[in-house]
């Protein structure tokens, strides 16, 4: 994921106060403007369907009911997985130096989301005092407060490692193994266990784990089945893989996606 030299400049939302929201059905396969950045903050909240957002510090996905916040000035693309209903916060840049400073996936609270939608009822121009601007205050309150989900896939920034992982994210099923992982990156087997642990704060094992459930959110976002799933990323059979999907993001991926029962 190279970032181009352009994306130095910053552009500039135009916001009448703190906040200003937009709400937009994208296609699937629809991407953003390609690589890009905004001097504002900006909230995606994904009311159905599913994203990832591309940064260079690694790859963020959302599916229903929760969001990613970028920090002003993070070069960015977004992949929209499915049909996706989408709404954009943007974050006037003075009043996003409060917010997080790492990119991240949280949970849209039913609180987060009321706020969201009656702020997004005013007009625009009508947002910069009054009660929409009161409603803003309490979202920038709820925006600091809400904990991180687990739904980052961070990429190291060595070039022979990077080359390496960004070599498994296209193409998961075929994991090599930690001494080949290392020859290809002509190092040790104790030397590449602790620069990627160091640059990714994953241990090899863990990675790659991730890096297949992460693969395993898009094709699930894209309709496919749980047994076409397990079977295309190589686990054992489908009871294997939704253990595993539980174990890291505490639901079945049915519950993950669409809230059926277990």
């Amino acid at each position: 994921m190279s970032i181009h030299p352009e994306l130095a400049e910053f552009p500039t939302v135009a916001i009448p106060g703190p906040l200003i929201g937009y709400a937009k059905s994208q296609p699937a396969g629809q991407g953003h403007n390609g690589w890009h950045s905004h001097d504002a903050g900006q909230l995606f909240h994904v009311v159905k369907g599913s994203i990832a957002i591309d940064t260079e510090m690694g790859t963020f996905f959302a599916p229903p009911e929760r969001a990613v916040w970028l920090p002003s000035r993070v070069p960015h693309q977004t992949r929209y997985l499915t049909d996706t209903e989408i709404r954009y916060i943007y974050v006037q840049y003075d009043h996003a130096q409060d917010l997080p400073q790492t990119a991240q996936v949280i949970q849209v609270t039913t609180l987060l989301r009321a706020l969201i939608l009656e702020f997004m009822s005013y007009p625009r121009l009508e947002t910069a005092e009054g009660p929409a601007a009161r409603i803003a205050a309490v979202i920038l309150d709820q925006l600091k407060m809400l904990p991180a989900a687990p739904l980052q896939l961070p990429m190291p920034q060595d070039p022979r490692l990077r080359d390496l992982c960004e070599a498994l994210v296209r193409c998961p099923a075929h994991i090599p193994s930690l001494s080949e992982a290392a020859e290809r990156c002509t190092t040790s087997v104790r030397s590449f266990e602790r620069r990627i642990k160091a640059e990714t704060g994953l241990s090899y094992r863990t990675w790659c784990r991730q890096v297949k459930l992460f693969r395993a959110l898009e094709l699930l976002a894209s309709g496919r089945s749980v047994s076409d799933v397990s079977h295309k990323l190589g686990y054992e059979g489908p009871s294997a893989f939704v253990a595993t999907f539980r174990k890291s993001f505490g639901v079945t991926p049915g519950r993950y996606f669409g809230g059926e029962a277990d």
